[in-house]
């Protein structure tokens, strides 16, 4: 089995820690013997393992994906778990302006690919993505949640800040859309307060039936639809994880995402919907739509 390490990787590995490059040589090692070795993680083909950075010096543990392919495999990123960094830092830490500019790049490259292909075969849901927000705006929106905000997130907010969707449906999987930056104020404070006014009857309940509603670090970032809030996905600044929250205080559900993987299985999607599993990208009317509503595919090559 030919095992690749996709060329981002290869140029940003060292980034991560100075084991890294020799931790993913091993793995692909292992993987040309043990191409199953992974458990399936969104797309077909798309598999996860994990990497115990304790068995390498100068390395986190790392979550990896990789893209399995009749007699070729792929290792496409790596992305060290955020207990990892509060349990054991690496003898030498990276730098951390340089991991935070690394992670601005992906960030805006995964959704540089998205608007791309929107511009090209969704002017329309292009089109409803609001212009990205300026330094002053996103420190204001900083102040008002009392929580800093990630440098995925602000490199995302400063390409688009929100999506104002096409006939109800936003242009993320399951017609989700990122929220604008007025929406996720007042979502955040909305959540906030229900915690506030929950938490106390919530004590009383037996200890397998508590949970957290809410956390002061969990920042809104997309919504059910552009005009349904009642549910969506937060980032959590303290992991720099996706989960899953509900106006109906719901149990959280972890997405085990950062927001560059979910940026980048969205463009992988979309450039290549035979990848796609449960929705499926679609056209109606020069818009995006998923879940296999749309009347007309775009070709999957020029």
């Amino acid at each position: 089995m030919n095992v690749e390490l996709s060329p981002r990787l290869r140029d940003t590995a060292v980034g991560l820690g100075a084991g890294v490059p020799y931790a993913l040589k091993v793995l692909a090692g292992r993987l040309a013997e043990e191409p199953e070795l992974g458990r399936p993680a969104g797309p077909p083909g798309i598999l996860t393992v994990m990497v115990d950075g304790d068995l390498f010096e100068d390395c986190p543990t790392l979550r990896v994906h990789y893209l399995r392919e009749p007699g070729r495999i792929e290792i496409r990123d790596a992305t060290p778990t955020p207990s990892t960094a509060s349990v054991r830092p690496p003898a030498h830490e990276a730098d951390p302006a340089a991991t935070d500019a690394l992670t601005v790049r992906e960030v805006t490259d995964a959704w540089q690919r998205v608007t791309r292909w929107l511009l090209r075969y969704a002017p329309a849901s292009h089109a409803a993505l609001r212009p990205g927000a300026d330094p002053a705006t996103l420190s204001a929106l900083e102040r008002d949640l009392g929580t800093p905000i990630p440098p995925a997130l602000r490199a995302l907010w400063s390409l688009t800040a929100g999506d104002e969707g096409v006939g109800g449906a936003g242009c993320l999987p399951g017609n989700q859309a990122l929220m604008t930056l007025d929406a996720v104020a007042a979502s955040f404070r909305s959540r906030v307060e229900s915690r506030a006014h929950e938490d106390p009857f919530r004590a009383d309940r037996p200890e397998y039936d508590r949970f957290t509603a809410w956390q002061a670090t969990w920042i809104p970032v997309i919504s059910l639809t552009p005009a349904d809030r009642t549910s969506g996905l937060y980032l959590d600044t303290a992991t720099g994880l996706l989960g899953r929250w509900s106006r109906h205080n719901e149990p959280p559900a972890d997405e085990l995402d950062t927001l560059v993987t979910y940026l980048e299985e969205v463009a992988d999607m979309l450039e290549a919907p035979a990848l796609a599993t449960r929705d499926r990208p679609g056209l109606t009317d020069g818009a995006l739509v998923w879940s296999g509503e749309g009347r007309a595919w775009y070709p999957l090559t020029d």
